[in-house]
């Protein structure tokens, strides 16, 4: 069985990860908490791909094992795609999820449906120990609603409306999300890659 080592240290991320990755393939999916030891590198890349591969890169030659890494990004259209790589610290270093979707609404403020444009993107790097990495990518377009809405994902999900859907994440069961999230259309990507490292091709 493949084992798997996830590069984040974001219990959400991972947990939603795995569930994705669950009856897709025979895999042991292991975290850094199994690794106390491994550090991941500061988000300093100037590109998703670029932090996602660091991270990835960084703890398959820590550990010895595939390892999988992601760094996911919000971009708005009316703020020329910002908060984008900064997403995660939107509202400042060591700010909350509550904290960025307080900014973020704050400066969308009055603003139209039709001038809150944005999209989510997931990048997937994969590495193996010998310094390997193959890197996928999910979207998922959608809008910035104009007051929260759901209680259920994380981050910006309360107010990242889907339209397909007609409701935000945070309103959509878990299994719901997955199917059209930028971060599920990703790790099926890299699944496939998965798949024909556990079939040894």
């Amino acid at each position: 069985m493949l084992r798997l080592v996830l590069a984040t240290e974001n219990k959400d991320k991972a947990k939603e990860i795995s569930a994705i990755l669950a009856g897709r393939l025979s895999v042991e999916i292991l975290s850094l908490a199994d690794f106390p030891e491994v550090k991941l590198p500061p988000e300093e890349g100037k590109t998703y791909r670029e932090n996602a591969a660091t991270k990835a890169l960084t703890v398959a030659r820590a550990t010895g094992l595939v390892a999988l890494g992601d760094d996911t990004g919000l971009e708005v259209e009316a703020l020329s795609g910002a908060p984008g790589l900064y997403s995660a610290r939107y509202a400042g270093e060591g700010a909350t999820y509550a904290d960025n979707r307080k900014k973020l609404l704050g400066a969308l403020s009055g603003l139209p449906p039709e001038k809150r444009g944005a999209r989510f993107l997931c990048t997937v790097a994969i590495s193996w120990p010998d310094g390997r990495v193959e890197v996928v990518e999910g979207i998922c377009p959608g809008r910035i609603s104009e007051r929260e809405s759901g209680a259920g994902g994380f981050g910006y999900d309360p107010i990242f409306f889907v339209p397909e859907c007609g409701k935000t994440f945070a309103a959509l069961t878990p299994d719901e999300k997955n199917r059209v999230s930028h971060r599920g259309r990703a790790i099926r990507a890299a699944a496939e890659i998965l798949k024909k490292i556990g079939s040894g091709r």
